[in-house]
């Protein structure tokens, strides 16, 4: 083999990498503008050529990419939740093995609030969007079925774990707790409480781990958190007036 054809092996090998990358941070660029347009439009209002230009590319290369609308907003989803574009499932991940490593019922659901949080500030949205888009495309209709799947299998992880820990309380069932949390990491609930009552999501997190412990763990009935709980002030009604003349 001649001098040449050996010099021309790396080079091949960085413009490989160099396109790899290239490629990945398109992927990621395209995916942060979908995040962001699907949560403030919506599914059915957010059009392919609206994200395409926001992204700086062309609808054939965002087409290219992820093919259809609906998978553009299920791969949105997806790196929402999990915070990057790595295809690894949320239970497989390094916080995973942490949680699984504390010792007490608290530690537990201290790193379980914190993920819960973080996910919910990036994917709440989103996961409404989709809900929403439901009821307009019948092909969203099984994302929405699978996003209530995953939801369900993230609780029975946190019950089991849970059971590992500590008892349910003599009436709670794991059938009976896992439908608790999985209600309780509704991003309908994030939403309304966040967005409408005025919570900081850190407040919500706090929320989620008293409910947990109040609603099902035995021996559990504790004082609420007191962890960046404030609120917007709200006005005096004239009722209120009234009583306190």
């Amino acid at each position: 083999m001649s001098s040449t054809k050996l010099e021309s092996i790396p080079k091949r090998s960085y413009r490989s990498e160099r396109r790899e990358r290239k490629a990945r941070e398109t992927r990621e660029r395209i995916l942060a503008v979908a995040c962001a347009e699907f949560e403030r439009s919506g599914y059915v209002a957010t059009s392919m050529r609206a994200l395409a230009q926001a992204a700086g590319v062309s609808v054939p290369t965002v087409e290219l990419v992820f093919g259809t609308k609906s998978k553009l907003l299920r791969a949105a989803i997806s790196f929402a939740i999990r915070g990057d574009a790595e295809p690894v499932p949320m239970l497989k991940r390094p916080w995973t093995q942490s949680a699984q490593e504390a010792l007490s019922v608290a530690d537990f659901l201290a790193i379980v609030g914190r993920v819960l949080v973080e996910g919910e500030r990036r994917s709440a949205g989103l996961i409404l969007a989709a809900f929403e888009a439901a009821n307009h495309d019948e092909s969203m209709s099984t994302l929405a079925d699978q996003l209530r799947g995953q939801r369900a299998e993230t609780a029975a992880w946190v019950v089991d774990q849970l059971i590992e820990r500590a008892s349910l309380r003599s009436v709670i069932t794991r059938e009976q707790a896992i439908d608790t949390i999985w209600l309780l990491m509704d991003p309908h609930g994030f939403v309304a409480l966040t967005r409408d009552r005025g919570w900081i999501a850190e407040r919500f997190g706090a929320w989620f781990i008293d409910s947990v412990q109040q609603l099902l763990l035995a021996g559990e009935s504790v004082p609420l958190a007191t962890t960046s709980r404030s609120s917007p002030s709200r006005p005096t009604t004239s009722t209120s007036k009234r009583r306190t003349s």
